[in-house]
């Protein structure tokens, strides 16, 4: 990330310059850095949860079949909370939102406008219904996946600096935010130079320290059973009720607070709940990331999708191997 140096009056300032565009043109298709910092964090979190998941003893890549369930209704989750915590945004009189073909509507997700809990929301029902399917613990995969969605969320951030949105209050900090001000989001009334905090900035450096000390909890404190997905909920959600706190884009409020404070609030309560409510349930560790009967075979094996027959293709025990030369020397005499 490169720093601008801008004077104001006698003193200088470093500053954070935003990026020019926030798209490319490929013929007729337009890319937006947004979508690509999205799909970036998730191919980072499917490639460290199938680590995760592969060195407790599940089956490589069986990852892809829970993430073809998860993702997509977290992607749908996540546009649905958003919408519904800022319905002004796109009902209002003589706004169309349900055309797909025009600006604003419903549906245009790469215009930005995703919400995290909402994404949880319904990819925790992806994953549900994929770990019913391969016969992953739920809890296995999410505490695989917790270290992965918070550098995702890291990565995904990167799509808000691209789009010069959900700043923060302006500041004089030498790491103020460069906002152009023609941009729809620059509020009226202030200078042209104002800075604002970068509160992307402060999140990929909040989720970036989080996802180490998840990584360092789940090796020495042996953080099972879903506890490790609880303590990223509440790491993330604690962090996101400062930053939450500071940004001007518009919300909603209820009790004085932007909606994504209470649910972030709401975060942090239910992991902890989780944590202590599934300490309590299973003091021990997991036997296996599978649920009993379900267990992976192993290298050496293979299934077949129509039976649930399996040939073994590993090789024959030493004693085995043994009896069978015997054999074959008692016959040739």
């Amino acid at each position: 990330m490169s720093f601008a140096l801008s004077s104001a009056g006698t003193s200088v300032l470093a500053s954070i310059p935003s990026p020019e565009i926030s798209f490319i043109q490929l013929g007729p298709l337009r890319v937006y850095f947004y979508a690509l910092c999205i799909i970036a964090g998730i191919v980072v979190a499917v490639l460290l949860t199938n680590h995760r998941l592969t060195k407790r003893g599940a089956e490589p890549w069986v990852v892809i079949d829970i993430a073809l369930l998860a993702v997509p209704l977290a992607i749908v989750g996540a546009r649905i909370f958003h919408v519904l915590t800022h319905l002004g945004f796109y009902f209002y009189e003589g706004s169309n939102p349900w055309n797909p073909f025009q600006p604003g509507s419903v549906w245009a997700i790469w215009e930005g406008g995703i919400a995290i809990y909402g994404a949880l929301l319904g990819g925790a029902v992806g994953a549900w219904l994929g770990c019913r399917w391969t016969g992953i613990r739920f809890w296995s995969f999410a505490d695989a996946l917790a270290p992965g969605i918070l550098l995702a969320q890291a990565i995904g951030r990167f799509g808000n600096w691209f789009n010069q949105e959900l700043f923060g209050l302006p500041t004089d900090l030498p790491w103020g935010l460069e906002i152009d001000s023609d941009n729809a989001a620059f509020p009226p009334g202030l200078p042209a130079d104002t800075l604002f905090h970068p509160t992307f900035l402060y999140e990929v450096i909040w989720n970036t320290a989080g996802v180490l000390v998840l990584l360092w909890a789940g090796r020495r404190l042996r953080m099972q059973w879903g506890r490790l997905f609880g303590l990223y909920l509440v790491w993330y959600s604690a962090g996101r009720i400062v930053w939450e706190s500071i940004r001007i884009d518009p919300s909603d409020i209820y009790l004085g607070l932007r909606t994504n404070v209470w649910a972030a609030i709401f975060g942090v309560v239910v992991g902890l709940a989780i944590i202590i409510v599934q300490r309590r349930r299973h003091p021990g560790t997991e036997p296996s990331p599978y649920v009993p009967g379900r267990e992976w075979k192993g290298r050496g094996t293979v299934q077949f999708q129509d039976t649930n027959d399996f040939v073994d293709l590993s090789e024959p025990p030493a004693n085995e191997v043994a009896e069978s030369d015997a054999t074959s020397t008692a016959a040739k005499k």
